[in-house]
């Protein structure tokens, strides 16, 4: 079966951004701070990294078959505008579906009996392609279910002082992950990979 993973653009001081809080244009500068353009699914919406950063969405792109979110981050975002900017299927995690959508449509699945069944139907989805886990609350309940591989963390040089910890109320902490097995620096972020250490 395919990896799962999750990853999250945060502060050093372990936040990642929240509506409520700020912070988004402190963390996620490093979107706009270079010269190589990586286009999106939305022409309104392109990257322009560091050559290194540029590479490493790239592969992250082609990576991932699938993505599962909570309802949270779909609202946020208005569905997206009906297509994620990865181009990918996209698996919300929800008590209802949202007036509107069917249940499954080309772009979303809405999936109401919980993570574990989400996680099967993005498999099912992602053509063998990689899982990728939005951070927040749906990560803290793929990690508690045993069900994550892999955590992703573009960490910004900036301190927030406050907004959503990564692992939020993770009930299995403490966790000690390994490596980092992958590390790419670019230009205002550092891009790292650790495994989740799997217990028998």
């Amino acid at each position: 079966m395919s990896k799962v993973t999750t990853g999250a653009t945060m502060s050093l001081d372990g936040y990642i951004a929240d509506p409520k809080h700020g912070g988004f244009e402190h963390l996620f500068q490093w979107y706009g701070n270079g010269d190589v353009e990586v286009p999106t699914a939305h022409p309104d919406m392109t990257f322009r990294t560091s050559a290194a950063s540029a590479a490493h969405i790239r592969a992250l792109v082609e990576r991932t078959g699938a993505l599962v979110v909570g309802r949270t981050l779909f609202d946020l975002t208005n569905g997206w505008g009906g297509r994620h900017p990865l181009d990918k299927p996209v698996v919300v995690v929800t008590h209802r579906v949202p007036e509107g959508w069917d249940a499954e449509g080309e772009s979303f699945v809405f999936v109401t009996d919980g993570i574990e069944r989400a996680i099967e139907r993005a498999h099912s989805l992602a053509g063998g392609k990689e899982v990728g886990v939005n951070g927040g609350t749906i990560a803290r309940q793929v990690l508690e279910a045993g069900l994550l591989d892999e955590v992703h963390v573009d960490l910004v040089p900036v301190l927030l002082g406050d907004g959503i910890p990564f692992f939020s109320g993770l009930g299995i902490a403490p966790m000690r992950l390994e490596g980092p097995f992958r590390v790419v620096e670019g230009v205002g972020v550092t891009h790292l990979a650790y495994r989740v250490p799997r217990h028998p």
